[in-house]
């Protein structure tokens, strides 16, 4: 247990979380915040606000835990590897497999399985939770992910998909019929009424930009494509829902059906195309439509859920 006692020595205000999250830096601002609403930061004897603009010879009293070291251990699990070199690998992720540990999953991870597999050789740039990890998918999304053995890949790669140069295409079934083929281009942030969730907002937001094309349409569904002109978080997901067809099966964003079984949202990364991180040599890697897809669209053609 930490018991610290902190004197603002200054006379420039800054807000309450700002300044302890600076301070120390083992602390995010949100990590702040939280310990401010739990009354383990406390201002002047009292309880604050994380926004309290504080003045000269003010006092923070700390009270926290540090966090525990966390030792992700590598894991004997079965990788379906679509290209390996000693720069980068790119895995087809299969539906249900977080991608790097977190809080409720430590084990049975992407992560566990590349550290078991790669034997270490993975890019330290995430630090200990997340090497090698470049992008990401969300745990019920199945597809292809590219991983960075090494730093320098790691940076080429990141700044591929900063620039756009890097391209992710997805397979996804939506509730509801698209009329024809378009362009979101709507802002994403964190939804402010649900802090789990994503939403089309302006505020706090980020530009999001997602191309969709109709491969099939079904009575009441779409089988699309879609290509990411940026990354955010469920930025498909929340996409779709904005227009009013949700993917297939993503409860969080409105999608499930009673007349279908899945185990999360129908969405499956099925291209992705990049520049060496070394080579600079023009690379594409697609994976087959999964079986548990399969086995929507064979319903969805012969009628068979109506």
């Amino acid at each position: 247990m930490i018991n610290e006692r902190i004197i603002f020595d200054s006379d420039d205000p800054v807000r309450l979380d700002k300044f302890i999250s600076e301070l120390k830096s083992e602390l995010s601002r949100s990590s702040v915040q939280k310990l401010i609403e739990s009354g383990s930061l406390t201002l002047n004897g009292k309880a604050a606000k994380p926004g309290t603009l504080l003045k000269r010879g003010d006092v923070a009293e700390l009270t926290f835990s540090p966090p525990e070291p966390l030792n992700v251990e590598a894991e004997n699990i079965p990788l379906d590897i679509v290209f390996e070199d000693d720069d980068i690998i790119v895995v087809n992720k299969p539906k249900g497999m977080v991608v790097h540990p977190a809080c409720g999953n430590y084990e049975g991870t992407l992560v566990n399985a590349l550290l078991y597999h790669c034997r270490g050789s993975l890019s330290g740039i995430n630090g200990v939770i997340r090497p090698g990890i470049v992008h990401r998918i969300d745990k019920d999304t199945s597809g292809l992910i590219v991983a960075a053995k090494n730093d320098r890949a790691h940076l080429s790669l990141a700044e591929q998909i900063k620039a756009h140069t890097a391209s992710r295409e997805y397979i996804a079934v939506t509730v509801g019929s698209f009329k024809e083929d378009g362009v979101i281009d709507a802002p994403i942030g964190r939804n402010p009424k649900d802090r789990k969730k994503m939403a089309v907002t302006d505020k706090n937001s980020k530009e999001a930009v997602t191309h969709y094309h109709i491969i099939e349409n079904f009575k009441g569904y779409s089988y699309i494509r879609c290509r990411l002109e940026t990354g955010r978080t469920h930025q498909i997901r929340v996409h779709m829902a904005f227009k009013g067809h949700p993917i297939l099966g993503d409860e969080l964003y409105g999608g499930k059906r009673p007349e279908f079984k899945t185990e999360g949202q129908t969405l499956h990364a099925v291209r992705l195309s990049l520049s060496h991180p070394v080579s600079g040599e023009e690379m594409i890697f697609e994976t087959p439509v999964p079986d548990y897809f399969e086995k929507i669209l064979d319903k969805l053609r012969k009628g068979t859920v109506f």
